[in-house]
């Protein structure tokens, strides 16, 4: 009996029942705790392969100094334009469903500052699509970082 060629291996199937429905779930600029297991929830479909989460949360360093907390202050507009994020990942990708979360106001060391939940058929989707998202969300949405040393200092990060 002969072993089945690797080649096999890469062929993926990749028809679907139905063209990836493109749905926004949940989109959210809070100052209440985030959780991502939460989202994963809202994005789950039966034609969905795929689901892939992401939390950024504070870690205790940056740029070689020890952080002890951070505040996120957002611009008025932030919400929308994280809507409007949400909507355009959505459509340039082939997910089923999405969902995000950036938090706002004083967080502690392990609290998540950013949320993700991205359903696809295909784990490729997913991962891209979540990658997609979070990167636009960091490089679109108005919110400013302060981080705050032991030492009592404090510094802005992104801010304009």
């Amino acid at each position: 009996m002969t072993a089945p060629s690797s080649e096999a291996h890469t062929v993926r199937d990749t028809a679907r029942l139905r063209p990836p429905a493109r749905r926004v779930e949940h989109v959210l600029v809070t100052g209440d705790p985030l959780d991502v297991g939460e989202l994963e929830r809202l994005v789950a479909d039966a034609a969905a392969g795929a689901v892939v989460s992401f939390a950024g949360v504070v870690r205790d360093h940056d740029g070689g100094r020890a952080v002890t907390m951070i505040e996120y202050e957002a611009h008025p507009s932030a919400q929308a334009v994280l809507e409007e994020v949400a909507a355009d990942v959505a459509r340039r990708t082939d997910v089923d469903a999405l969902a995000v979360a950036h938090r706002i106001g004083p967080l502690q060391v392990g609290e998540a500052a950013l949320v993700a939940a991205v359903s696809a058929a295909h784990r490729h989707e997913a991962f891209a699509a979540a990658a997609l998202l979070v990167d636009e969300v960091k490089d679109r949405l108005p919110v400013w970082k302060r981080q705050v040393f032991p030492d009592g200092t404090d510094e802005w990060v992104a801010c304009p």
